[in-house]
Parts: C-alpha cells; structure tokens; sequence
C-alpha cells in the first residue's frame, strides 16, 4: 500500500497538523522523551508499521481532521489495526505535561469550560448543546494564553462550579488569581459582580470592574475557540480516557502553535 503522507514532505505537516515543521519536530522530540521509540506492550517484539515521526504525524492528524481510522490507514500506507494501534499507544504521548513549577501569587490564570461532544456515554451526558458531551475544564495564563493543565472530563450536565473541584483542575492552580465567569459562584475564584436583591443595576464602580473582567476573560474563550480548530474536539469518537487525552494532545498542540 503507497503512502500517500509523511513527515519526509514538509509542506503536508502544516496542512494536516496545525504545526509548522519546527513545531512539530519539538513534538516528536516531546514524544520521544516520553518513550516514544518503545515498543508495544502487547505484542513487545513486533515492529512499528512506521516510524516515529510519521506516528506522531498520524496521530497529530487524527486530532486535526478528526478523520476515522478507515480514511487514515490508506493515507498512511498502513492497516487499519495498525491505524489502532498507533493511535491507543502514541495518543497519551502527545498529552499536554504537568508543569513542573506551580503557579504562585503572582500569577494569573483564567479557568472556563468547553463541552466536547462524545458517543461514549458512559461520560457523558445530554447538554446545553443538546448533545452528550463533556465537560472538559481548561486553565490558561492571563498573558500568554498559553494552556497549563486540562480537567478530567465530566459528564455535559455539570455545571462549572462542580466540575472545577472534580475534574481536579483546582489542584494546578496553586496560589495564583484565577479569573472564571459566573457559573464559578463559591468556588473562592474571581467573578464578576452580581446584582443583589432588589437591586435594579450595579454601582458604577463595579461596572468597571465588570467590563475590566469580561476583556480579560475573553482570552480563555479566544483560547477555546482555536482548540475547537482540532476537529477531534467536536466530535471525539474515543471512549473513556481517550476524551482526556485528546483534550490534553490538541492543548499541548495549541501551545506549541503559539509559543511559535
């Protein structure tokens, strides 16, 4: 079977990843270091179909294009099984690593939620968007924009408040002042001010407040809206811990298409 991609053709790397190819060498180094060139666990003695930097463009393009493992076996020159295989072994490899030095004081983050449609419904639930879906947490930086750690996902029907502490995301954001919308009431994050009863508008003070934290809010949102360009975030075939991991893939991806 011919194939059709390759990490050798540069010019296809930025069109099926997101990534230009100095981008995407940083992730095939990330991806080795993480024990990348091992073999299988299953079967130990068998050989990869391809090598390491065409796995990790597959997998890249997976997260991508969102296309099944019936379209991207002929494209790869490879079977479907191995298609699989490649995807279960080399996914988790991607994912975004836990940073190594916590957030303190001085730091800023802001934390919202995205609903990531799943046909898993074991974790999934009817939703907003009149799906079932995830909700995945994720928590940038203020400045950067840059992602830091990704929830556990959560069935669609909890609201933020509650998935904030289960998902565990509450865990990565140390001592920093973390910026969330109001769905976080009680959580001890900066929100915007609420009218109290009886009240008709806010003091005009904390409508300045209120405008301050919706620009800088919009950031989390702006970040959202470019994972969503993965298309594996809005339609994820994966089951259990795959909807994690790709979350995790296309945050670490986004980083690096960022940090440029």
């Amino acid at each position: 079977m011919m194939q059709v991609i390759s990490a050798e053709r540069q010019e296809l790397v930025e069109v099926f990843t997101g990534l230009r190819p100095r981008q995407f060498q940083r992730l095939v180094q990330a991806v080795h270091r993480a024990g990348g060139q091992a073999l299988g666990a299953v079967r130990p003695g068998r050989p990869w179909s391809l090598p390491l930097r065409d796995r990790v463009l597959l997998v890249a393009t997976y997260c991508r294009t969102n296309l099944s493992m019936r379209q991207l076996a002929p494209l790869f020159g490879i079977s479907v099984s191995a298609v699989g295989r490649i995807i279960n072994r080399h996914g988790p490899l991607l994912a975004l690593a836990p940073r190594k030095r916590k957030p303190t004081s001085n730091d800023v983050l802001i934390i919202d939620g995205t609903l990531v449609p799943t046909r898993d419904r074991s974790i999934a639930a009817s939703s907003k968007n009149y799906r079932y879906s995830t909700n995945v947490q994720v928590l940038v930086t203020a400045e950067t924009r840059l992602v830091i750690s990704v929830g556990r996902p959560l069935p669609g029907n909890r609201n933020d408040c509650t998935a904030f502490s289960d998902s565990g995301i509450d865990a990565a954001c140390g001592k920093a002042t973390v910026i969330a919308d109001g769905g976080y009431q009680g959580t001890g994050l900066l929100i915007p001010h609420r009218r109290q009863a009886g009240q008709t508008r806010l003091p005009e003070w904390k409508e300045r407040h209120n405008a301050a934290h919706r620009r800088v809010r919009a950031r989390v949102e702006h970040v959202l809206a470019r994972m969503k360009n993965w298309k594996i975030l809005r339609d994820c075939r994966l089951k259990g811990d795959g909807v994690f991991w790709a979350a995790s893939c296309v945050a670490h991806m986004h980083n690096l298409a960022l940090g440029g």
